[in-house]
């Protein structure tokens, strides 16, 4: 018995002492500082132009506030996790961290001091980020104006408010290591495939996560469901419904750069990511962007939507979607479902519509919305809310309708599902 449990304690201690290695190692790898540049101003704007690619200021900036200064609370399944200052403030911000701890921080995931940051800073995309291009944010960073803002606690159920039991996640879902060059593809897909993996951290939203949180399947833009937020991300590899199938590769840079185009609008946390971030980035990048997206491979696992089974309840209901439809819509999608792109998005193989799960339509029938505001499509057409006006039933019948028009296949929805959604906004 003596020498089982001897066994049993070594096996526990081996596995305790290799998560421990796994969990807490650094990946010294391209850590070396990159060779001084002369003109300081253009390490700075450079610096700027990757901190709008990675949309930084997005977490780190809370409505309102100072740009950088942090407060903004990130809602997670296990809690909310407060965005820390990254201001230049000594005290609250980062104004006392050199070159090395940044690198350290998004290259490693821990802090100045070793900490162990939690993945909702997406430090597994930003390691792929090179020494030289997080050199150029650090230097874009000691010029934010100071701020001072004290950092807030994470507020975690338990047990994740045990930050040392990270170690345990990033043993079994983090491995540190800069973008390698694909040798088999051209420049202009390396450079795509380097922003998105990276600093564009795509992956945060559009791929599927298990119970712990973590994408555990590369770089797999299958689509997802964003709990906090209540949307979903659709899917941003080949398929012809839900994805990027039908797609031409100047509609993806459209609707990347501009928030619209021939094949449809973004709306939700996109039109955000593309007002914020997207539509100040280089043309050529954008479409490097598009240029990778495109190749995705269709996921092995994608079925094309089914029908809802005929019956009378549903004929009644779809026959209900079309009324409404026709009194409240057909104006500016038009009675064919086609639309009038990019100003009124189609709706026959609208791939919003095609999505296994109806949250999208329904929030755009209860809410409205609008595509963002950019450069390139400054006077956005918006979308009206139509919840004060149609009951449960009604935004269930007009939006069964549309995803089973026009060629159009998906499951019906219910007045429950509609009232599940009425109350919730977009923050």
């Amino acid at each position: 018995m003596k020498r089982i449990l001897l066994v049993l304690l070594v096996l526990v201690l081996c596995g305790l002492g290799i998560t421990a290695y796994f969990g807490t190692r650094e990946d010294d790898v391209g850590a070396a500082p990159a060779a001084a540049q002369a003109d300081a101003a253009e390490l700075v704007k450079r610096g700027a132009y990757l901190a709008r690619a990675g949309d930084c200021m997005a977490c780190h900036t809370t409505r309102g506030g100072a740009a950088y200064a942090g407060g903004r609370a990130i809602q997670t399944p296990f809690g909310a996790i407060h965005a820390p200052n990254i201001t230049s403030d000594k005290e609250t911000g980062i104004g006392d961290w050199n070159a090395d701890d940044f690198w350290r921080a998004i290259h490693n995931g821990k802090s100045k001091d070793g900490t162990l940051l939690y993945p909702a800073f997406p430090y597994p995309n930003y390691t792929r980020v090179t020494r030289a291009d997080s050199d150029a944010l650090y230097a874009y960073f000691k010029t934010v104006p100071p701020v001072h803002q004290v950092n807030k606690e994470p507020e975690l159920r338990f047990p994740f408010n045990y930050r040392f039991l990270l170690a345990g996640w990033r043993a079994l879902y983090f491995r540190p290591g800069v973008y390698e060059a694909e040798p088999t593809q051209n420049a202009e897909w390396n450079r795509g495939a380097y922003l998105v993996q990276g600093l564009g951290h795509c992956s945060a939203c559009h791929a599927p996560r298990n119970f712990l949180g973590a994408t555990t399947s590369g770089e797999n833009l299958s689509g997802a469901m964003i709990p906090m937020l209540n949307w979903y991300a659709s899917s941003l590899t080949g398929e012809r419904g839900e994805g990027l199938g039908k797609w031409e590769v100047q509609h993806i840079v459209d609707l990347l750069k501009t928030g619209v185009s021939a094949q449809g609008a973004a709306s939700g946390p996109m039109a955000e990511v593309v007002q914020e971030s997207l539509q100040y980035l280089d043309e050529k990048d954008v479409r490097a962007m598009a240029v990778y997206l495109k190749s995705l491979p269709q996921n092995e696992k994608a079925e094309e939507p089914a029908g809802p089974r005929r019956n009378p309840e549903t004929e009644q209901m779809l026959s209900l979607g079309a009324s409404l439809y026709e009194k409240h819509c057909v104006e500016c999608h038009k009675a064919s479902g086609e639309g009038q792109p990019p100003g009124y998005p189609a709706l026959a193989g609208n791939r919003s519509l095609l999505l296994a799960s109806p949250v999208n339509p329904i929030r755009a029938v209860l809410h409205g919305g609008y595509p963002p505001s950019t450069a390139g499509n400054p006077r956005p057409y918006g979308m009206p809310p139509f919840g004060a006006i149609l009951n449960d039933d009604e935004v269930a019948a007009v939006v069964s309708f549309v995803r089973n028009n026009w060629g159009n296949r998906g499951s019906m929805v219910t007045g429950d599902q509609i009232n599940n959604y009425r109350s919730i906004v977009l923050e």
